[in-house]
């Protein structure tokens, strides 16, 4: 198989991970780097035995597929230069600035019918991965993403450096139209909102109410899924899941039976059910790796990615229009 011909664009904390990973791909042939500090570019380059490439329009006449790493505010004009000159591209999150630039390089993308893959790098996360096996239904989701402050993303809100991701996911597993959103911001370090909750209604009767802080003591990042006769707990730090389970009593087996699974106080004999607990085994992978083995997938089988540029555009609209209403709430609350 012909390696696929790669380079990246961007080698900050990040991007320097998206080198060592290609560097370590067999079947890949790492062009290059490119970044607008020289010095760093050249110093990660000699890291991972490739070339620096001082001019983007160099770096992209030798090389198949891009990855994007750079602050969001120049994702546009750099992805549409990568694009016009007809490379597969991996951009990180958020895809763009504006829902209009996103449209923008969604219609260039199909327009040359190249791989346009948004870094949502939780949907890689294998607790996340464990449970699309069992088709989730959620009818409500309890979401906290907490970090410690860190001066590295504050370009951004935290809605749209943090909170993005569980939006993401949620919209990857509810699939019903928005019909309300209620938020709350509060900026305290930094200039935009360093905390934010929000509160989103579904068509289909779904209600997620999703937290993220940049100002925690602690790391924390869980999602509870509550359907019918079931509760999915996802913990994405440990990456764990936990599943209770209602179920027939009498169609459990009598293996079930014998084990000590078996929780909750409910009078069986009158409902029929009981409910159980199951904790699926997980295969522990690296997160970026398996995000950019599917983008090289993806650009081998000219499939759709997993996160394609749709995706990234629902959850930077959806990003932004919590941030419109956490600054409505903000100054409703500085008059009242």
């Amino acid at each position: 198989m012909e390696k696929v011909r790669v380079g990246v664009v961007g080698v900050g904390h990040l991007g320097d991970h998206h080198v060592r990973i290609y560097s370590q791909i067999s079947d890949v042939e790492l062009v290059g780097v490119n970044d607008i500090d020289v010095e760093k570019g050249k110093r990660v380059a000699q890291r991972y035995g490739t070339r620096y490439f001082e001019n983007l329009e160099d770096i992209l006449k030798e090389t198949d597929a891009v990855s994007l790493v750079v602050p969001t505010t120049a994702h546009f004009s750099l992805a549409s230069t990568i694009l016009e000159r007809g490379k597969d591209l991996l951009i990180e999150k958020p895809i763009t600035e504006t829902v209009k630039q996103a449209e923008k390089l969604i219609k260039l993308a199909q327009k040359k019918n190249l791989i346009l893959q948004v870094g949502h790098i939780e949907r890689f996360n294998p607790a996340f991965k464990a449970i699309e096996k069992h088709q989730p239904h959620p009818r409500f989701i309890e979401s906290h993403r907490l970090a410690q402050f860190n001066p590295r993303g504050t370009d951004v809100a935290v809605i749209l450096d943090l909170m993005i991701h569980d939006i993401d996911l949620i919209l990857s597993l509810v699939k019903s139209r928005i019909t309300n959103i209620v938020a709350a911001g509060v900026p305290v370090i930094a200039e935009s909102e360093d905390i934010c909750n929000a509160r989103l209604t579904f068509e289909n009767g779904c209600v997620a109410n999703i937290t993220a802080s940049r100002i925690s003591a602690r790391a924390l990042r869980k999602m509870r899924l509550f359907q019918k006769d079931s509760y999915i707990s996802l913990d994405f730090l440990q990456k764990s899941v936990e599943i209770y389970k209602l179920v027939e009593a009498d169609r459990l087996p009598q293996d079930e039976k014998e084990k000590k699974t078996v929780v909750g106080n409910i009078p069986v004999e009158r409902v029929g059910k009981t409910i159980i607990y199951q904790r699926p085994e997980i295969c522990d992978q690296d997160m970026l790796t398996s995000e950019i083995k599917s983008f090289l997938n993806a650009v081998r089988t000219r499939t759709p990615p997993k996160v394609t540029g749709e995706d990234g555009k629902r959850a930077l609209e959806v990003a932004l229009e919590i941030k419109e209403k956490a600054e409505e709430h903000k100054k409703w609350s500085e008059v009242s």
